[in-house]
């Protein structure tokens, strides 16, 4: 059995941070919902496949050698992608409700009156 997998960042409190391929403690913390937990979890297994072939104590270089790195890099895409998506979604739902950033702003005057597109 292989020992827990640091990556260098700080888990959810600093007395025990998660494995990287259990990110289920980031769930309403960072991760928004079940599918990003488990995407997440699939870049701690493609990782972790590459730190076992090359060593945890590698040099960055000794990962991106690895034959099992294009693993890591295609696990990544898709969550990529879900990862702004829901965080875009987030955003216009804030925006919608009348939250602006900074805090406190006042939305600009635009003539549409909050209807947005229409003409």
């Amino acid at each position: 059995m292989r020992g827990p997998r640091r990556f260098g960042v700080a888990g959810p409190s600093s007395s025990s941070a998660p494995e990287p391929d259990d990110p289920s403690p980031w769930l309403g913390r960072c991760l928004r919902s079940q599918e990003e937990v488990e995407l997440m979890a699939g870049i701690g297994t493609a990782y972790g496949a590459v730190q076992d072939a090359v060593g945890a104590a590698a040099r960055g270089e000794a990962y991106l050698d690895s034959p099992g790195w294009s693993a890591v890099v295609a696990a990544a895409a898709r969550p990529a992608q879900v990862l702004v998506s829901n965080d875009h979604l987030a955003l216009s739902k804030l925006h919608d409700a009348g939250y602006r950033w900074p805090l406190g702003d006042e939305p600009a005057a635009s003539g549409t009156d909050g209807r947005h597109g229409a003409s």
